[in-house]
């Protein structure tokens, strides 16, 4: 049983560890979105075809 319960808390434990990662990624992701998104739209007037 004490088996059991090792396998049990070091999944837990990985999946809190893998949600934590995620939200730091998406979190970095959607700010370099919006900081380049606000440069080319500051700068679409320098935008020449």
């Amino acid at each position: 049983m004490e088996k059991v319960y090792n396998t049990m808390r070091n999944s837990g434990a990985a999946c809190i560890a893998i949600g934590i990662i995620s939200i730091v990624l998406g979190v970095a992701t959607g700010i370099v979105a919006i900081v380049f998104g606000a440069k080319l739209l500051t700068r679409k007037d320098e935008i020449v075809f």
